[in-house]
């Protein structure tokens, strides 16, 4: 196995996304010395608690990302021009993306699967692909040079669940699970939602997946179609 630090971007539509649905792997990555940066399409403030003003909403869920990304040693960036529930479908944003991954030098994506019940969550799908291609393309002429990340997978989120099947197991240990859970417990939603214990099922979530891998802990991923190959040069393996 290569001894190259690995960049890994993990990009939800809104604060918390990824944090959730990748956080045990992020954690398990941060801890081996890997470099972690989160990016949200919008702060997610409509998710505002009874009673709060979604604007102090909004800058608590930015605080909440950096916190996050903090206790991972990495990065937070959230784009707060956009609204949660407006994120808009265009090229400018799809640039915007991609002049975040060849900032970073991401070397691995993370994003929403193709089909959900949020609308930017699939949004959020078809900006990173693109991106992901705009950013790898030497003609592609922006303020920094081409960077192309080898690596894209799709997280396991209960709101994108159609059509998802668990493909790639990504194992864990205790110190990532517990390293994970101090920093996702940073998101008021996540601990204090009353629409849907978060929490909870994520926790439970990482265990399941972990029996099923074998393992501790795991969370699981889908990968672009057109890569989807086991290759082998025999029947026994």
């Amino acid at each position: 196995m290569s001894d190259k630090k690995l960049t890994i971007l993990a990009i939800g539509g809104h604060v918390g996304d990824a944090e959730l649905t990748a956080g045990g792997v992020l954690a398990s990555h941060s801890l081996k010395g890997d470099r972690i940066v989160t990016l949200a399409l919008t702060p997610g403030e409509r998710g505002v608690p009874a009673g709060q003003d979604m604007g102090e909403y909004k800058a608590q869920k930015i605080r909440e990302a950096h916190a996050f990304a903090e206790m991972l040693g990495g990065e937070a960036i959230v784009f707060d021009d956009n609204a949660d529930g407006e994120l808009p479908d265009d090229q400018d944003i799809r640039f915007r993306v991609a002049d975040v991954i060849r900032r970073v030098k991401a070397d691995v994506l993370i994003t929403h699967w193709k089909n959900s019940m949020h609308k930017d969550h699939m949004t959020t799908h078809r900006i990173v692909n693109d991106a992901r291609f705009f950013a790898g393309l030497a003609s592609f002429q922006r303020e920094l040079p081409a960077y192309f990340a080898s690596k894209l997978y799709y997280a396991e989120n209960w709101e994108d669940a159609v059509d998802y099947r668990p493909y790639v197991y990504v194992d864990f240990d205790q110190e990532a699970f517990d390293l994970w859970v101090r920093a996702v417990s940073q998101h008021w939603f996540v601990t204090g939602s009353k629409s849907f214990p978060y929490l909870e099922y994520y926790k439970h979530l990482a265990r399941v997946r972990g029996i099923e891998a074998r393992k501790q802990y795991a969370e699981t991923f889908m990968i672009p179609e057109e890569t989807m190959r086991l290759r082998q040069t025999s029947l026994w393996f």
